[in-house]
């Protein structure tokens, strides 16, 4: 009888290895790509235009958390890493290093919502890895993606296009996934709390079906607004200008952020991009995300300027009428936060 708890043995490339392959991995992530079980997946030609790549890790703690677990998140992870340089994801490969003694019902809950992400998305896992450590080597369950798609031809977006008029968007309230974990690992209960994590892709799909001139794209994970802002304002050379009243958060993330002291603006979320997009056309792609379920409540959250010398990068103008500097985040606030 196959057993419930992760063994060496698992990792080991003999019966029991076969057995999670066969009795887990391929009932959930079955594709025909993957149903070879060749050292490589042989995939199709890619459709025309450049091929985009990302590749990411996930050791989040706790695995399991409200709206979501490291099998969702790190299938929406890759697939929004992607969609944010302008591309259409398509194939994602998938590794798992599990630690000797978890909990079998843990890497089938993992598998089977990083099956259900992919699914959402439209892409499939077509190539994975198992590795086993021992016990005290690892923390449960860690997840490693890497994904492929393609930017169409004609489409070419990133922080180079910024300018100043620019309208920066947001695509739904800030700071859900990172609240949760905070908030699970000092047992902070909420009933409406749960992590955003989710694939963006079909959102950004809206704003290109809408003619929306869009200029650059990031999804603001570790060190949530405050980072992203920052990161765009030294590689573009552009001010970033932020308006408090007009940013999206949750009270229940305000309660939390309020109660642990933390800054709404440094949270990850796993289901959110920011956009930066012509002014002509903003009011346009709010309008277009709001159509989505998970982008009602998108706004215009601030303004691009620009640079000036020996002036804060980042402002925040704050709901009191003034203006304060937003600095990238100097400590580990959130450790294992994706």
């Amino acid at each position: 009888m196959t057993t419930r708890k992760i063994l060496m043995a698992h990792g080991a490339g003999g019966r029991l290895t076969g057995e999670l392959i066969s009795q887990t991995f391929l009932p959930l992530l079955k594709n025909r790509y993957l149903a070879t079980l060749s050292d490589a997946a042989i995939l199709p030609e890619l459709p025309p235009g450049r091929p985009a790549m990302s590749t990411d890790a996930f050791v989040v703690d706790p695995p399991v958390f409200p709206g979501g677990d490291i099998g969702h998140l790190s299938v929406c992870g890759t697939v929004n890493d992607i969609a944010m340089g302008g591309a259409t994801p398509l194939w994602l490969t998938w590794a798992l290093i599990l630690e000797e003694g978890t909990d079998m019902d843990l890497v089938e809950r993992c598998t089977s919502s990083a099956a259900a992400a992919a699914k959402e998305a439209g892409v499939a896992i077509v190539a994975g890895d198992t590795k086993v450590v021992a016990k005290g080597s690892g923390d449960k369950i860690f997840a490693i993606t890497a994904g492929l798609g393609v930017v169409p031809p004609g489409r070419d977006i990133g922080d180079h296009k910024i300018r100043p008029g620019d309208l920066i968007i947001a695509s739904g309230p800030l700071g859900d996934h990172g609240a949760v974990i905070m908030a699970v690992r000092h047992q902070m209960e909420s009933d409406t709390l749960q992590s955003d994590g989710a694939p963006v892709n079909g959102l950004v799909d809206s704003l290109y079906a809408a003619g929306v001139e869009i200029h650059a794209l990031h999804d603001p994970t570790r060190g949530g607004l405050k980072s992203v802002a920052n990161e765009v304002a030294g590689r573009s050379g552009c001010r970033q200008v932020l308006t408090e009243g007009s940013i999206p958060i949750r009270p229940e993330v305000s309660a939390v952020c309020e109660l642990l002291g933390l800054d709404p603006l440094g949270l990850a979320c796993e289901g959110r991009f920011l956009a930066w997009v012509d002014p002509k056309d903003a009011d346009r792609a709010v309008a277009a995300l709001r159509k989505k379920q998970s982008g009602r409540d998108a706004a215009v959250i601030g303004r691009v300027e620009a640079g000036v010398a020996g002036v804060a990068p980042v402002i925040l103008e704050t709901i009191s009428g003034a203006s304060r500097p937003l600095d990238l985040l100097s400590g580990t606030d959130l450790p294992r936060i994706c």
